[in-house]
This record gives structure tokens, C-alpha cells and sequence, in this order.
């Protein structure tokens, strides 16, 4: 991936209905050449895709909370299996597994205290293997960017 690549992610990234010919004439090269690079890039998976970005707080999904679990579980069949049941949680926006404390943490987005609840407890009950359950409600969202340092 050279200069001109990274441009073009770095201008993805910041808006991604830039079209072909928007782009190609930030990083000085003609239409074909620049649709090509961009084609690469998504047929190699570094784009991943192209979305839009939405309010939470403006479709009354303003609540984020991030969800710490341990589990007794670290075999591969159970780690599968955990990630596939994650999945199906449409209020899961983001999971990780973690080195440290906690096993996985779970960013889940939902509209309200009971929403949460609903969730909370179909997680405890629909994933075996659980042996500790915690979450923290984010007070306020100082930072949020889907954007890479690509430098």
C-alpha cells in the first residue's frame, strides 16, 4: 500500500460518498486509475464496507454499555460458540476478546434502562458458561470516530 492508497483511505474514511472522480482529483490521478486502487482495496478486504454513521440519541438508541464478562470457558468449541450467540444480539455494536481481567467486552447500544435489562438478561440466560457479569453505563460520549490514523 503506498502514499497515494492511504490518501484514498484517509478520504473513505471521512466520507464515503465521495465519488470517483471527487477522490481521483484529491490524489491527482484520472478516473480509471483511481476506481482500480479503490477496487483493490476492497477486493483485499481493507475496505470492509461503506456505510453511513447514525445518531443514536436521534433514534432513541442514545444509550451505550460496555459489558464485562469472564467466563471459565477459554476452549475453542465455547469461544465459537459464544461468538456465534454475540452475533445474533442486534444491540451488541461491538465484542472483544481481552487479555487481563475480563474475558470479552461487549459494547451494546440500546434505548433505555429497560431495553438494557431485556438484554442483560437474555445474555445470562441464552450463553452458558457466564461466571461474571458486569456492566457500565457511559455518561457521556467525549470521543467517537470509526476513522483509522492512517499515516
Amino acid at each position: 500500500m503506498d502514499k497515494t492508497d492511504k490518501k484514498i483511505l484517509s478520504l473513505l474514511q471521512a466520507d464515503c460518498t465521495l465519488s470517483v472522480s471527487e477522490i481521483a482529483e484529491h490524489v491527482n490521478l484520472s478516473t480509471t486509475p483511481c476506481w482500480k486502487r479503490i477496487k483493490r482495496l476492497e477486493d483485499e478486504k481493507i475496505i470492509k464496507a461503506r456505510v453511513a454513521l447514525l445518531d443514536g440519541a436521534k433514534i432513541q438508541l442514545g444509550i451505550s454499555v460496555f459489558v464485562h464478562i469472564k467466563t471459565q470457558h477459554h476452549d475453542t468449541e465455547w469461544l465459537e460458540n459464544f461468538a456465534s450467540r454475540v452475533m445474533h444480539y442486534d444491540e451488541v455494536v461491538e465484542c472483544y476478546r481481552m487479555s487481563g481481567e475480563w474475558d470479552y467486552l461487549l459494547r451494546v447500544v440500546v434505548k433505555d434502562i429497560a431495553a438494557f435489562d431485556a438484554f442483560y438478561k437474555n445474555l445470562i440466560n441464552g450463553i452458558d458458561g457466564l461466571s461474571n457479569v458486569t456492566s457500565s453505563f457511559s455518561m457521556e460520549e467525549i470521543k467517537y470516530t470509526t476513522k483509522l490514523p492512517i499515516t
